[in-house]
């Protein structure tokens, strides 16, 4: 059987209040370039192929091509208009895939994910049905009690990031539910559903970039891999 064509759905639906800038935080500038498209060219790099699907608001499209023209980007993708949540913005993104297929939803603001990470995602979605990246805990973890808090075995905990990847089929499925205030990602949608869902190593330099801190430490990633 032919593999299953791959989708990447790279929402961007940021702005730059945490980050204390004018700008959008996806558009602000690491290396010398804005930071989503560090990220586009982390799934192009891992297969040229891939079918890339950009969401962002409505009022930044504009913006968006006005940056690619600026910086000569001509990496192919789909840019589509987000919705006011992320659960809206990955919904018209979905609208953008045909058929069956494997979709990865990725944060646009995680421009370090490795291209192996990204390989062992679409692997197990292919095999699973859905594949979410996560890593273990550096820190301990206390869990809050109406009492105050209490020690919880950091084993037994992952801190989720991105790629999710899922059968298209799955994803459309959960995404025609309701939203609902507990859906903070793609597995949360999707578990919903009652579907299993696999984890997939990550790796603490698969950084979302939301703070000026992160901004730091994005530049030194910056540097030691042109390095």
């Amino acid at each position: 059987m032919a593999p299953l064509p791959e989708y990447a759905i790279i929402v961007a639906g940021g702005s730059g209040s945490r980050m204390q800038h004018e700008l959008p935080k996806q558009f602000i500038e690491v290396a010398g370039k804005p930071i989503l498209m560090h990220t586009i060219e982390r799934f192009y790099r891992y297969n040229p192929e891939v079918r890339l699907v950009v969401v962002l608001p409505q009022q930044q499209l504009d913006t968006w091509r006005g940056l690619c023209r600026k910086h000569s980007f001509r990496l192919f993708h789909m840019a589509v208009a987000g919705g006011t949540t992320r659960f809206a913005s990955v919904k018209n993104g979905l609208d953008a895939v045909q058929g069956e297929a494997l979709v990865a939803v990725h944060d646009g603001v995680r421009p370090f994910v490795e291209t192996g990470t990204i390989k062992a995602a679409f692997e197990a979605a292919a095999l699973h049905g859905s594949a979410v990246v996560a890593v273990s805990p550096k820190d301990s973890i206390r869990e809050l009690t109406p009492d105050g808090s209490r020690a919880v075995p950091r084993d037994n905990y992952r801190m989720v990031q991105t790629p999710q990847c899922f059968r298209a089929s799955i994803l459309r499925q959960a995404y025609a539910q309701p939203e609902q205030a507990h859906f903070t990602d793609d597995a949360s949608v999707v578990e919903q559903l009652g579907e299993k869902i696999v984890l997939v190593e990550g790796s603490y330099r698969n950084i979302k970039i939301t703070t000026p801190e992160d901004l730091v430490l994005a530049e030194a990633f910056a540097r030691e891999e042109s390095a």
